[in-house]
């Protein structure tokens, strides 16, 4: 007779396919709950510790833990030995593992949960067993996911077993699963601990959804989300309308809401390739979209909008007269949804806590062979803050600006440059080889509107040519890291024409 050992802790459709098991004459051993379940509904079961001859122990620690199960399980079938072994041991083999782990994801996500309740919920036969029948797959067949259940079922049906093709992506799925169980551990403990850079490092992500493609037709691409600290992320926004993300549209809205985060009042932020190309505050969220359209309404064009209070009518009437590609807000009002519904293709993403940021998360990029981890940028400025090194104090409404200009250029692609005025984007001059080309591409983007406009540099200024284009352009205080050994000469053209100039000593690069 072929037997099957169930244990699992969801207990999704696990009564009907025991039924299904028995009726097919299939005996079940089982454990614990499990065992209590199925009796409960009628099902013949064998106690695992009638198997091992052994009781449950140390409050179900211990029980499958037993050669009379490991044995039964990872004897291969066709090694004469191992069968032979068998015999003298009195092991009868396991066809059949059905086995779902303890919830530790569930465990850790809860509220205040204790440490003793995050260990006693780290699932230690469960993992061991499932790895020795994945193992031993070409004999054994091994379930983790209640959405195979009908897969076997039908293949017990029509052929009496389980197809080796079946087998193999079966014992796939386990060692998938178990990485990502032992990683979220392995992960706890490093949180716990405040071990930022370990020896070696298991990253796990779970899967959201497929996309269409990636960043180009010809390239596969998919969306996944981590397990803790999405809160205020991307990866927990509600679409409202429209159709499906691109890789694109992620990326780029991710750019926008890194932008957004820096600001507390109403603010609009337009984003193109995930660079700010149009960034406004202002009292309202009318008159801030309004600021960040003006910025650069040709780039806004096709773009990405991210806002940081709800959507009201008037504000979504202004939107609805160009094309956007999203709209991200941490709500939109009854009316609002009703104008940008009217547009089929733009997508409307709700995020709750938009301004929430997750301190402790790291930022990840891959290289070929590699991969580059770092913390999160949340500083803005150091401890003790940023010194005038002009010879000209900036005014207060300078420093306003000024101050808006740095938390634009920090999320600019290096090398950056951010120009704003009246608290709105004038030019920003992204992702240049030179420092001079981005501030000339900024000055050519914002023509008349620069003069009387204040720059921040993403990094120090090599030569004084920046101080001396910006002077051309009108524009009136520069805020920068500081750093270079030729400081000194762009603070002399900065006293030259009267600009006022703030080293803040600290770069934000972003590449």
């Amino acid at each position: 007779m072929k037997r099957a050992l169930i244990s699992v802790f969801d207990k999704t459709g696990i009564v009907d396919f025991a039924k299904s098991l028995n009726s097919l004459g299939w005996e079940i051993i089982s454990t614990g709950g499990t065992s209590k379940k199925l009796k409960e509904e009628g099902i013949q079961v064998q106690d695992i510790s009638d198997l091992t001859k052994f009781p449950e122990c140390f409050d179900g620690r211990v029980k499958t833990l037993h050669p009379n199960v490991e044995g039964g399980i990872l004897a291969v079938r066709d090694n004469d030995r191992h069968l032979q072994q068998m015999k003298e041991l009195g092991i009868e083999p396991i066809d059949i593992v059905v086995c779902n782990l303890y919830p530790f994801k569930q465990t850790i996500l809860k509220p205040g949960v204790s440490h003793e309740e995050i260990i006693e919920n780290i699932d230690i036969g469960g993992p061991t067993m499932i790895r020795a029948a994945a193992k031993n797959y070409r004999f054994v067949t091994v379930l983790t996911d209640p959405e195979d259940y009908d897969k076997v079922l039908d293949e017990l049906r029509q052929k009496g077993d389980t197809s080796l093709e079946t087998k193999e992506m079966l014992a796939a799925k386990v060692f998938i699963h178990t990485a990502h169980y032992d990683a979220l551990i392995a992960n706890y403990f490093s949180e716990r601990l405040r071990i930022e850079e370990p020896k070696t490092i298991t990253l796990t992500f779970e899967k959201r959804q497929a996309l269409r493609y990636g960043e180009n037709p010809h390239q596969s691409a998919a969306f996944y989300t981590a397990v803790k600290g999405t809160e205020g992320t991307l990866t927990s926004a509600k679409q409202l309308h429209g159709k499906e993300l691109s890789y694109n549209n992620i990326g780029d809205t991710d750019g926008a809401l890194e932008t957004l985060k820096e600001f507390d009042e109403p603010t609009v932020v337009a984003a193109k390739h995930a660079n700010p190309c149009g960034v406004g505050s202002a009292p309202t969220l009318a008159e801030a979209y309004k600021k960040a359209y003006e910025a650069d309404p040709v780039s806004i064009y096709g773009g990405i909008v991210a806002a940081n209070r709800e959507i009201d009518r008037e504000t979504a009437e202004k939107m609805s007269q160009i094309f956007l590609e999203v709209i991200l807000a941490p709500s939109f009002s009854p009316e609002a949804l009703e104008i940008l519904t009217q547009k089929k293709n733009i997508r409307l993403l709700q995020l709750d806590n938009i301004l929430k940021t997750d301190k402790t998360a790291f930022k990840a990029k891959t290289v070929l062979g590699g991969l580059l981890v770092q913390n999160l940028d949340t500083l803005l400025l150091p401890e003790e803050g940023f010194k005038v090194v002009s010879k000209r104090q900036p005014s207060e409404k300078e420093r306003e600006d000024l101050l808006f200009a740095w938390k634009v250029v920090k999320h600019t692609k290096s090398n950056g440059i951010a120009i704003a005025k009246d608290k709105c984007t004038t030019g920003v001059g992204p992702g240049q080889v030179s420092r001079i080309w981005a501030l000339e591409n900024a000055i050519r983007q914002g023509g008349d509107n620069i003069k009387g406009s204040v720059m921040a540099s993403d990094a120090f200024f090599p030569f004084s040519d920046c101080v001396e284009a910006a002077h051309k352009a009108g524009i009136t205080a520069i805020i920068q890291p500081g750093g270079s050994v030729r400081d000194q000469e762009s603070i002399d053209a900065a006293d030259k024409y009267g600009i006022a100039m703030i080293f803040t000593g600290m770069r934000h690069f972003k590449h």
